[in-house]
């Protein structure tokens, strides 16, 4: 698994656990305490993702709903919807990593920790959103 592969599996950790707790994932971040070795070289990654999508939740929650068609937000696996976030993130607002990088490994992460339909349903939503990101107003 790589380091970036690390980092998103520590970030989404992280963003499911403040959800579950109704707290704000830095908070959780925080409590964790310091990462262990396998976490440790893209650990910046990790952070920058979950403060992302802490700072930018509002506008990513609005255009989840807006495209998941069928679904709401509420509806949604707890698991998936913290996928989504965390892509949606990575995908719009992290110039860095290739779009096709972060839906793929959005996907990757729904198809090891979620239902056996979440990977198609994740990799449509992001891909639609790829599609859309040149017209998508990203202010929060």
């Amino acid at each position: 698994m790589s380091a970036r592969t690390k980092a998103r599996r520590l970030a989404l950790d992280v963003l499911f656990a403040a959800e579950l707790r109704e707290e704000e994932p830095t908070a959780v971040l925080a409590q964790r305490g310091r990462p262990n070795t396998g976490e440790l070289s893209e650990y910046g990654h990790a952070v920058r993702l979950i403060e992302g999508v802490q700072e930018h939740r509002e506008r990513i929650d609005e255009l989840i709903a807006t495209y998941a068609t069928g679904w709401t937000l509420d509806r949604m696996p707890v698991v998936d919807r913290n996928v989504l976030r965390m892509g949606a993130f990575e995908l719009l607002w992290v110039d860095d990593v290739p779009d096709a990088v972060a839906v793929a490994e959005a996907v990757a992460l729904a198809t090891d920790l979620s239902t056996d339909e979440s990977p198609r349903f994740v990799n449509g939503l992001l891909s639609r959103l790829q599609q859309l990101k040149p017209s998508l107003s990203l202010e929060s």
